[in-house]
This record gives C-alpha cells, sequence and structure tokens, in this order.
C-alpha cells in the first residue's frame, strides 16, 4: 500500500471520529503503514469490539505476531474464532495457518474445511497452499487443478504464484507448453522488479497417502521415507521430499530477501559473516509466513521426525559458484542456548533439502562419517548434532562444499530438543 497524502490522515481521523467500525479500520490501517502500531492496534480493538471482521482479524495478527501489544496467541485464536463463527473465511484461513503447528489450535479435520471456504472465497494465499497441494499428487486432474489455481491467484495479483505458473507453462507441467504465454508473464513479472528463478526440475513426491481430487492436508503431517548412510551420528537422506512446485516457492520467497551469511564468531558468540560460510541466505520471519510456506516446513519436520514447533525459523541459502560453508558443526555454544530459546535446550538434529540441482560440487559431506550426498532437487539429508545422553556429537561434523558450476540452493531448519516456537 502507498502512504496517504498529508491531509489523508485527517480526513481518515474525521471519519474515525464517527465510531464507525470501517472508519476506524481505515485509520488503523493507514497508522500501520506510518508503523504507528500501538495506535493502530487501540483502533482495531474498538472495530473489533464492533463486530466488524476485517478488524478482528488485523487484530487476531497483531497479538499473533506481538505487534503494537503482547504476543498473544490464544487470544489470537478467540478473535479469529469470533470471525470466522460470524461468516469470515479468512479467518478459516488463519486459523488452519496456526493448526499445522498443533498448539494454539488444535490439528483436526477441520483444517481442509477452512482452507476449502477460502478458496472458494478466492483468498490468493489460499489459493497457493492449494495449489501446492494438488501439485505434489500425479493425478493429470490434480495436475490441473495445480494450474487453475495458480491462474487464479496470479489473477488477482499474487506474484508467487505468477513465478510458478511461469515456471509450469514453459515446461507444461499441467497443461500443453506454452512458451509464448511464459515468456509474456515473465516479462510483466521483471517489469516488476521480480528476477528469473533458476531451473528447477524435481523427481515426483514419494506417494500421496490421500487420494486424488481431494484437498486433504494432513498428508503434509505423515513422515516420508528415510534411507540410512550412517549410524554415528546418524544420517538419513530423503528423496522427493519436496515437489518442483515447493522448490520454486522456497526460492521464490527467498529472493527478494537474501543477504550475506553469518556465522556464530568462536569466541564472542555473536553472529558475524565469516570465510567459513562464503552464502547469501533469506531467514523467514514468523510474521511473513504464510499456509504455504507453513505446510512446506511441516512437511520437512516430519520428515526429521519432529513437530513443527521444535523447528527454528527456516532459511534458504544460495551459493554462487565458488561459494561453500567449510567443515563445522550445527550445536549451539551453551551460551546462545541461553540467549535464544533456552526452554528449547540445543540443536538436536538438522534438516537441508536441496532446491535445484548443482551443474558441479554442491554436495554436503561429513568426513568423520564417510558420507557425501549430491544435491538434487526436492532430495533431504537429516542428520543428529547431539548424542542420546544430549551431549555434543563431534562426529556430526560436516561441510558444504564449494559449487564448481552453476549455483546451489537449499533450505535448512535447525531442530532443537524441545519446543521453540509458541505455534
Amino acid at each position: 500500500m502507498t502512504t496517504a497524502e498529508p491531509d489523508t490522515l485527517e480526513l481518515l481521523r474525521d471519519q474515525a471520529a464517527t465510531g464507525a467500525p470501517e472508519a476506524l479500520y481505515g485509520l488503523a490501517a493507514e497508522l500501520v503503514n506510518r508503523q504507528q502500531m500501538e495506535d493502530a492496534f487501540a483502533l482495531h480493538a474498538r472495530a473489533a469490539q464492533a463486530g466488524f471482521a476485517p478488524a478482528q482479524i488485523e487484530l487476531a495478527r497483531m497479538h499473533l505476531f506481538g505487534v503494537g501489544t503482547d504476543f498473544d496467541p490464544a487470544g489470537a485464536v478467540q478473535w479469529l474464532e469470533r470471525a470466522e463463527a460470524g461468516g469470515h473465511p479468512v479467518a478459516g484461513y488463519y486459523l488452519a495457518l496456526i493448526a499445522v503447528g498443533g498448539v494454539a489450535v488444535m490439528r483436526d479435520m477441520r483444517i481442509n474445511a477452512r482452507v476449502l471456504a477460502a478458496v472458494n472465497a478466492q483468498f490468493p494465499p489460499t489459493l497457493r497452499a492449494a495449489a501446492l497441494h494438488f501439485g505434489r499428487k500425479p493425478h493429470a486432474d490434480d495436475q490441473r487443478r495445480c494450474l487453475q489455481l495458480l491462474e487464479q491467484a496470479a489473477a488477482r495479483g499474487d506474484a508467487l504464484c505468477a513465478q510458478l505458473l511461469v515456471e509450469r507453462l514453459q515446461k507444461g507441467e499441467g497443461c500443453d507448453i506454452d512458451q509464448p504465454g511464459a515468456e509474456d508473464l515473465r516479462q510483466q513479472l521483471q517489469a516488476s522488479g521480480l528476477t528469473k528463478l533458476p531451473a528447477v526440475s524435481a523427481d515426483p513426491p514419494a506417494a500421496q497417502p490421500t487420494p486424488a481430487g481431494v484437498l486433504a492436508l494432513e498428508d503434509m503431517f505423515v513422515a516420508a521415507p528415510a534411507r540410512m548412510l550412517a549410524e554415528t551420528p546418524r544420517i538419513g537422506q530423503v528423496d522427493g521430499l519436496l515437489s518442483a512446485d515447493e522448490c520454486r516457492l522456497l526460492i521464490a520467497s527467498a529472493q527478494p530477501m537474501l543477504k550475506r551469511s553469518q556465522t556464530l564468531d568462536p569466541e564472542t558468540g555473536e553472529p558475524v559473516a565469516l570465510e567459513l560460510r562464503t552464502s547469501q541466505d533469506a531467514s523467514f520471519d514468523p510474521v511473513m509466513g504464510d499456509l504455504a510456506l507453513r505446510m512446506i516446513q511441516m512437511r520437512i519436520a516430519a520428515a526429521a521426525g519432529v513437530e513443527l514447533v521444535q523447528c527454528e525459523q527456516l532459511i534458504v541459502l544460495r551459493y554462487a559458484p565458488g561459494e561453500e560453508y567449510r567443515p563445522h558443526r550445527d550445536y549451539l555454544p551453551p551460551e546462545t542456548v541461553e540467549r535464544d530459546g533456552p526452554q528449547a535446550g540445543n540443536r538436536a538434529r538438522s534438516i537441508c533439502v536441496y532446491l535445484n540441482d548443482v551443474e558441479a560440487g554442491g554436495a554436503t559431506e561429513f568426513p568423520k562419517a564417510g558420507v557425501t550426498v549430491q544435491p538434487k532437487a526436492g532430495r533431504a539429508v537429516v542428520f543428529d548434532n547431539l548424542r542420546e545422553d544430549g551431549s555434543p556429537e563431534p562426529d556430526s561434523l560436516h561441510a558444504g562444499l564449494p559449487v564448481e558450476r552453476g549455483e546451489k540452493w537449499l533450505a535448512t531448519l535447525w531442530i532443537r530438543q524441545g519446543q521453540y516456537r509458541a505455534w
């Protein structure tokens, strides 16, 4: 949204002085644009109390992320349930998003009904999530559903879905190859400042437990089978974990946020840029999370045998030619654990998912275990950082070998011993 002209704010204040919920909501939205979060929260609260569903949803989101008020997931859920009871399907979308974590909202079959209602309301983030769900299913009708949902979201201004749609049109995924259509859409995206995605061709995901033609999001909670590569430390490989659409979405979401990667200084424990790690990365703050991203993260967590709430923020990394992550271990020094999530303990496990095929180089090497895993789009490597007694496992030493040709994209979740996320 653009910032209002100087006299517009006064106009909005005059309108809000009437006490009309819609006017209170409009002023609150402008104050959010101006980063006046506490004042915006108070206005949303007044409009929400008056029964205005959009304000109830915004109030809930502010509670959920602690913006302009205290962090209060339970309060967020209460407001969303009020809005949903009033017939607002977008509230159901946010309840489904929270339910993925299985803590603040019960994880039950209502997640499908809520998502379906928001799909029928053409809410773009829900169209995106449903598209990715059907895109994992092999049946031709499901592939067409995926394409149709991407088209609907793109028509409503969803740039991420437009980027995914370009790739499907170009490669003929779920449709006939349409190079002119793909090129026209790509030029529109480039005019908006969005860069071309790297080529991603992933193997079909592992067999889906739900039938064709059915929106059944519970398949994200089913652990994908892993092939054990070593016992000490435990290292496993999961092929076909993520679909091509899911890999592309993570890359597209990360591209605008990339910055030089940092690592913990061995002396101070503070994050700094070191030659040890020469990649770029993007950290996905919960406030920018949507259902599609949460579903992908839940699928990755399930493959690692844990709940999503044990995971730190998702990190997506890009390695250009010559870039690497020299031998290191993922477990944290005690002082870092004490500063960040002491109740969650240390990093017990790591899971890394390759998001594209690398022309040459970029393998993940475990020198102590004698294991090397080659990058392949959709493939994951999962390994333990701690021993069974909770002590550090020094043999978890691993490295991201230098990329020789092309680039490497990687998604990583570091998993704590206990609950790290609130929801």
